[in-house]
Formats: C-alpha cells, sequence, structure tokens
C-alpha cells in the first residue's frame, strides 16, 4: 500500500529518530535551559491542535467519513495547551530551590516565564522574535499547520501528509521522548502518576491519545492516497518531517550542547 510506504519514509527520516531528549538527560540542563525549551517546543504542538478549514475541505471533496476521523483529532486534542503548561511549571519548580509557580494552573503565568528564558538564551539567533520568542525554525514548523487553513485538493492532500507525519512522530519519537528525559531519567523526581504530568500520561503508549490519533490520521489517509497524487501527501510530510528536524537540531546545539555558556560565547 502506498500509505505503508509512506510510513516506512517517515520513520527511516532523521527526525524519527533525532537525539534530542538523549541529549537532554545527557546534558542534565538547567531550569533556565529547560524553560527555553519548552516554551519553543509548546509553541510548536500549539500550533498542531487546530483543524481549520482541513474537515471541512474534506467533506466538500467527498471524504465525510474522512473528515470525522480529522475531526476527531482536534476534538481530542482540546485544553491540552493548558495540561501542558501545568506539566512544565510542576517540573520547573521541581527544579527550583524555590517555589516558582504558586498556582500551577496558571498557564498564562507558566508561559510568560518560559518565554523570559527563551528570550535570555536564544535572542541572539539570527531571526529569532523576541515579541513571541521564536525561533525562526519554530515559525517554519508551525507554518507547516498553518496550511490547514487553505482549501482545494492539492493542499488538502500536503495536509493529510503532514497530519500522519506529525501523528507518528508524536505517538513514537515527541511523547516518547519526553517521558523518557522527564521521568524515567529521573531527574525531576516526578512520575506519570502526578496530577500534574496528565498531558504525558494522557498523551504516552499504545492505549494513550497519540497511538488513537497516528490510527485516525492512518485511516483517513489510506482510502484516499494513490497513485495519482501519492506526490502531494509525500511533500507534505516532507515538508514537516524537515522543519521540525531542524527545530530539534538548533535547540540541541544552542541549549543543549552548552546551555548558558552558549549564550556567554555569543
Amino acid at each position: 500500500m502506498l500509505v505503508e510506504k509512506l510510513v516506512n519514509y517517515i520513520e527511516n527520516h532523521s527526525c524519527f529518530s533525532h537525539p534530542i531528549f538523549k541529549n537532554w538527560v545527557r546534558a542534565e540542563p538547567s531550569v533556565e535551559v529547560v524553560s527555553a525549551l519548552f516554551h519553543q517546543i509548546r509553541s510548536f504542538c500549539d500550533s498542531t491542535r487546530p483543524v481549520y478549514n482541513l474537515a471541512e475541505n474534506l467533506v466538500k471533496n467527498g471524504f465525510s467519513k474522512e473528515s470525522d476521523l480529522i475531526a476527531s483529532i482536534a476534538e481530542s486534542e482540546k485544553n491540552h495547551g493548558p495540561e501542558l503548561a501545568t506539566m512544565a511549571g510542576h517540573i520547573i519548580n521541581k527544579m527550583s530551590a524555590n517555589t516558582v509557580f504558586d498556582n500551577l494552573y496558571d498557564q498564562q503565568c507558566i508561559e510568560n516565564y518560559m518565554k523570559e528564558k527563551s528570550d535570555l538564551l536564544l535572542e541572539r539567533l539570527p531571526g529569532y522574535d523576541k515579541k513571541t520568542g521564536l525561533l525562526i525554525q519554530t515559525k517554519a514548523s508551525r507554518n507547516v499547520f498553518e496550511g490547514r487553513k487553505e482549501k482545494g485538493l492539492a493542499s488538502l492532500l500536503k495536509n493529510l501528509g503532514a497530519t500522519l507525519a506529525l501523528e507518528i512522530i508524536s505517538h513514537r519519537q515527541l511523547i516518547p521522548g519526553e517521558k523518557y528525559c522527564l521521568v524515567d531519567s529521573k531527574l525531576y523526581g516526578v512520575s506519570l502518576e502526578d496530577e500534574e504530568m496528565h498531558y504525558l500520561s494522557e498523551h504516552w503508549g499504545e492505549a494513550g491519545a497519540e497511538a488513537m490519533h497516528e490510527e485516525a490520521a492512518y485511516n483517513a489517509l489510506k482510502s484516499i492516497m494513490d497513485t495519482d497524487n501519492n506526490s502531494l501527501v509525500f511533500l507534505g510530510a516532507s515538508l514537516f518531517l524537515e522543519s521540525l528536524s531542524s527545530l530539534w537540531d538548533v535547540l540541541d546545539a544552542a541549549l543543549l550542547g552548552s546551555g548558558h555558556r552558549w549564550n556567554e560565547a555569543a
């Protein structure tokens, strides 16, 4: 099946096996570095949740069943932004000598703190946007999902390719990587049983949200992808994988390679 060839392509891409999370554990980063990492990662994750016009575009092209599958992913992702902020705040509190966040459910306060640390460590990188605190690589990865606002069959096919690549990476690389560096490493003294770690516990594993999302994206694509349109599907997947791989590269180099020392050297 063509969709299986796409899965193989995704699994063999450098993004799939990127060492950023192993390097996170190796580096044992400071609270400032962890905060900056969380800011960039959560900013990327925020962009993947809205479905925009993709579900409607599927219906208009005669794919109502597939539209329901994509809509089910978006429905499952509701409220995950606040939960991710709570988890990040919990980790930061654990790392700090004194409590940084008295209220772990104050999403704006936590996100503002993480942006401040991102500004501290990354603002000298070319193209860094001080207003949003985003690297140009983070913006590029976010822009892939802005494509869901577009209409027409070509954009639909690219978006479906990017969606399957996203869900495979999330299920098999991003969430397992976060579990490895945040929980399994024991660097932060947290457990998946912690109430504040609900974001990770809900997403991780074969019974988790990301496994369901991957299955839904796969099933939405398999009945649409054919020999006439597969190049557009592969293009969408490639655009996402290349953008995220570039983001992992710069975060790994700028933050996990030397942390504060990188900023001082600059």
